[in-house]
């Protein structure tokens, strides 16, 4: 099973993530990218952090799946890890999902909406991004949030959608529901 994880910054998708491996097994797809590493970050944990030049020299060696551009910096999967028959796990960021699922028609998506959009936001100036990055970062959960309550077509594109209140509770509820999802689609097979 391919599942993305998607929502607005701050609403626990690299949380849940984490606890779907911990939990149900889960592997972490990679995403590489170009963008800098964070402080915290690891290469090659959840990123592969790449230059342009060794981007364009997997591209070349036709490794590239999928790639996207996001806020400035080029993000690409790999066909090894996009199309493996493990369980995996990743971030998805809504404005790729539609052109995502033409190359993965089979991923599912995990949209997660935060209880309390003020505690997302809270999350997010809690990373230590840059002030430019988290200003962008906020404007797009308003935009975002706003967006997904009025747009039909918009949360049409998830599979799921379940809330966080980031709490015990929430976790149980959306482990739970992945976990009954996961024995579903081992019975379609």
């Amino acid at each position: 099973m391919l599942l993305g994880i998607a929502g607005v910054t701050g609403t626990g998708k690299s949380y849940y993530k984490d606890k779907l491996v911990e939990r149900l097994g889960f592997e972490k797809l990679k995403i590489i990218t170009t963008r800098e590493m964070r402080k915290g970050e690891k290469n090659n944990e959840d990123k592969v952090f790449v230059s342009e030049d060794e981007l364009q020299n997997l591209r070349a060696e036709g490794q590239i799946a999928y790639e996207f551009e996001l806020l400035g910096y080029k993000y690409a999967y790999t066909k090894e890890e996009l199309f493996s028959d493990k369980n995996m796990v990743f971030e998805v960021h809504y404005d790729t999902i539609y052109e995502f699922k033409k190359v993965c028609p089979n991923m599912k998506v995990l949209y997660l909406f935060p209880q309390d959009i003020e505690i997302a936001k809270q999350k997010t100036r809690e990373r230590g991004l840059t002030p430019e990055v988290e200003k962008k970062r906020l404007l797009e959960i308003d935009e975002h949030y706003e967006r997904i309550k009025k747009d039909i077509d918009l949360r049409n594109m998830f599979d799921y959608i379940q809330y966080n209140n980031y709490d015990q509770k929430s976790e149980d509820k959306i482990i739970g529901f992945i976990q009954k999802v996961m024995l579903e689609e081992k019975d379609i097979k």
